[in-house]
């Protein structure tokens, strides 16, 4: 049986910045046998101080939906199918180890933008920038990137940061390189079919999704005229409305990311892993809204925060 902590080949630890780092670096290798990997190792290293709290600007990562494990999922993601890209036969333009090398650090600090500086007085958790964390993460791209040796790359990093996003439609964001254009939609792609196939993505969209949603003002929207909408009245409710967001998500990788996740196959062999534990969670989440039962959600999911952190406030009630 599949780990929590572990990726779909159950061979990854997803909770663990090394591991990562380490395929990762293994998939450039194969690529670049003369590539340098300083680059990639460098910024896994960052990443785990800044989420552990061990940066003197930034607070620990506080979200427990949006953790280091779901961050390092979607790096891994991204890398295998960036390692897709490059092996397929094509008429399309090779990646180089720079770019390789932007798109796998653009992976890794997607989700930036939660975190909280240490001088923020205004916000209590990170969940409340959910409305405004990619342009968060884009700007410190735009100054993380020159400290790791990679500044003609910033602006694009800090662009293609927004595949991720969901208040850009993708066919907005402009790109004048092609190649840098699909890394993005490589990354937007990763993003989605990570956290889909997460082994326990029910429990955290009830558990964790929801409070951070709640917090981050998605659970409820005033509209022009005042009026409070509730958009999900519970972690159950979200749930329940869980299988439409599978479907968008599907036309969103077909239709506005153009099938970047079919370079899992490629990786992969011919099976596409992401897809098929995709499937698995959908059959599952189908059942557990039918139901309503609690009972399906029986999976433990890793807990990666800081030891003291708290993700929310004691009195948010999900039920």
């Amino acid at each position: 049986m599949r780990r929590s902590d572990f990726d779909i080949t159950d061979k990854i630890r997803t909770t663990d910045a090394i591991d990562v780092c380490d395929e990762v670096v293994r998939l450039f290798g194969r690529l670049f046998p003369k590539g340098h990997p300083r680059t990639l190792e460098r910024a896994f290293d960052d990443l785990s101080k800044y989420y552990h709290g061990k940066h003197p600007d930034y607070h620990p990562c506080d979200t427990e939906y949006h953790d280091i494990q779901h961050v390092l999922d979607v790096t891994l993601a991204m890398a295998r199918l960036l390692d897709g890209y490059q092996r397929e036969t094509r008429d399309e333009k090779p990646l180089t180890p720079e770019l390789f090398t932007v798109g796998v650090v653009t992976a890794l600090f997607h989700d930036f933008g939660y975190l909280r500086k240490r001088t923020d007085r205004k916000h209590k958790f990170g969940a409340e920038y959910t409305l405004t964390h990619v342009s968060r993460g884009s700007k410190f791209l735009l100054e993380y990137m020159p400290t790791i040796g990679l500044k003609k790359f910033a602006h694009d990093a800090s662009v293609i940061i927004h595949f991720t996003g969901y208040e850009r439609d993708p066919s907005t964001i402009h790109m004048d390189d092609p190649v840098m254009r699909r890394i993005g939609e490589i990354l937007g792609s990763a993003d989605i079919i990570a956290q889909m196939s997460d082994r326990c993505y029910l429990e955290k969209c009830h558990d964790r999704l929801y409070p951070e949603f709640v917090l981050g003002g998605l659970a409820r929207r005033k509209q022009p005229d005042g009026k409070i909408v509730v958009v999900y009245k519970s972690g159950m409710d979200l749930l329940s409305k869980t299988p439409a967001f599978y479907v968008n998500a599907m036309k969103r990788l077909n239709e506005k990311l153009y099938q970047a996740y079919r370079y899992a196959e490629i990786h992969f062999g011919g099976n596409n892993l992401y897809l098929e534990e995709m499937k698995k969670n959908e059959v599952h989440i189908i059942a557990a809204a039918k139901s309503a039962d609690l009972g399906h959600l029986r999976r433990n999911a890793p807990r990666t925060l800081v030891k003291g952190v708290k993700a929310y406030p004691e009195t948010l009630v999900i039920h």
